[in-house]
């Protein structure tokens, strides 16, 4: 899954596909890299982020995945938390709603619940992107994210949402400190027992930076080590700004775990 930030304050990359038509080049230019999913979001939810009105996140969202659909049939993830933009991104060719508030906002389980087609990835989060990173406590990090998990699966069925639409993200940096972070990353297996995709989101995150001493655009390496440790304890998407290494490394993984044929 490539990242494409159509916002001014990203983390990683803000600003720099800020424009409608970056956005769309960058986008294509992932799919040459390797990408089989686009993720476009329009608002950062980068630690302290300040809120996007609906109205700027759809200007900056809807012309990027309608030209996206334009050039491509590939699969296009939208990473929203509000009801109407997600009506909208799927109207305009979203396949997946992308919800790091898990569908907890005012009308987003009864949007969705009206697209069958469309899947749903619920992430965890302790907290808000304004205050997420203040003290995040947890009497056990992964029961704790489990029962959130499970609590949020039943009110998807109670709107009538199968299960079988939804990926599962644990959420990497929100809401978890540095130890709760690495915990994740070795106990990401856990997740298989819900039988459902699971997404892996630690691209070039503080946790590299934190622990390695390194900065946003030195993260490569340690980003790369994240992803395939999350690829083999089961994750199914690797949400990934560097989409051609990455790429690089799944196909050598696979290429050890399968064979190639000569």
């Amino acid at each position: 899954m490539g990242i494409v930030n159509v916002t001014p304050d990203s983390f990683s990359d803000g600003g720099f596909y800020y424009q409608a038509d970056n956005a769309v080049n960058q986008a294509l230019s992932l799919l040459e890299q390797g990408a089989t999913i686009l993720d476009v979001g329009g608002e950062s939810t980068r630690p302290g982020a300040p809120d996007v009105a609906c109205e700027e996140e759809l200007k900056r969202v809807i012309p990027v995945i309608e030209q996206i659909r334009r050039h491509s049939d590939c699969v296009i993830s939208v990473d929203t938390s509000k009801a109407e933009v997600m009506r909208e991104a799927i109207k305009a060719g979203a396949d997946i709603v992308n919800d790091v508030r898990a569908l907890q906002e005012p009308g987003a389980l009864e949007v969705v619940a009206q697209y069958p087609e469309v899947a749903i990835c619920l992430m965890h989060m302790q907290g808000q992107p304004r205050t997420m990173q203040n003290n995040p406590t947890y009497t056990d990090l992964v029961t704790d994210i489990k029962a959130f998990f499970s609590a949020r699966i039943l009110a998807c069925k109670d709107h009538g949402i199968d299960t079988q639409r939804l990926i599962l993200d644990p959420g990497f940096g929100f809401g978890k400190n540095l130890a709760h972070n690495y915990e994740l990353l070795g106990s990401f297996d856990s997740f298989q027992s819900f039988e459902l995709p699971l997404l892996a989101g630690l691209s070039r995150k503080s946790m590299f930076g934190h622990l390695l001493n390194r900065e946003t655009n030195e993260r490569l390496a340690a980003s790369l080590a994240g992803a395939l440790l999350c690829a083999q304890k089961g994750a199914h998407i690797i949400r990934v700004h560097d989409v051609q290494q990455t790429a690089d490394v799944l196909k050598v993984w696979h290429a050890a775990c399968n064979g190639v044929t000569i």
